[in-house]
């Protein structure tokens, strides 16, 4: 089976996230920077916001192999706590800590031991996609943080969008 060490949240910030769940007027809340602000969302109505939970995982993944040095693969990996799936990231995120208003916030579905499962299962999964492995892998987390991802919701004549806070991404709600 596949072994964690333990997790350090050092530099996470601290959040009990059952203090802030529902529709909240005001929460401050550790969120992964937004490269798009509420302010910068088109709208001709009302802007919006959901809060959506997630967890991510810096792993760091080591591979005996014989006759050779143990080589070492670093994956991150983001737990979507409210659908429960593990996520591929490309880099682990900035999180700040941020007052959010008028907003909707999402409940975590999986405990921290669930998504450190789902973050394992994952990364043990990745590797073998691409490395050739003659055991099960040492799987470490050498970074985990608990953020919500913003949406913003943004209504319009011509149809609401929800835009994605970290992509700057779109889509119309009626999809």
């Amino acid at each position: 089976m596949v072994d964690a060490a333990p997790v350090s949240n050092d530099a996470a910030p601290v959040f009990d996230d059952r203090t802030a769940v529902g529709r909240v007027e005001r929460a401050d809340l550790p969120v992964v920077s937004p490269a798009v602000s509420r302010e910068e969302i088109e709208s001709d109505g009302r802007v919006g916001v959901v809060a959506y939970p997630y967890r991510v995982y810096e792993t760091r993944v080591t591979m005996a192999r014989p006759l050779l040095g143990d080589r070492v693969a670093t994956v991150t990996a983001s737990v979507d706590r409210s659908r429960r799936v593990a996520l591929r990231a490309d880099e682990f995120p900035e999180v700040e800590t941020q007052t959010v208003t008028d907003a909707l916030v999402l409940p975590a579905e999986l405990s921290s031991a669930a998504c450190d499962e789902e973050a394992r299962e994952a990364a043990f999964k990745w590797t073998l996609r691409k490395f050739s492995l003659s055991r099960a892998p040492d799987i470490e987390f050498e970074r985990v943080v608990d953020a919500y991802k913003l949406f913003w919701l943004a209504e319009r004549d011509d149809g609401d969008v929800v835009v994605d806070s970290v992509r700057g991404t779109e889509r119309s709600l009626d999809e």
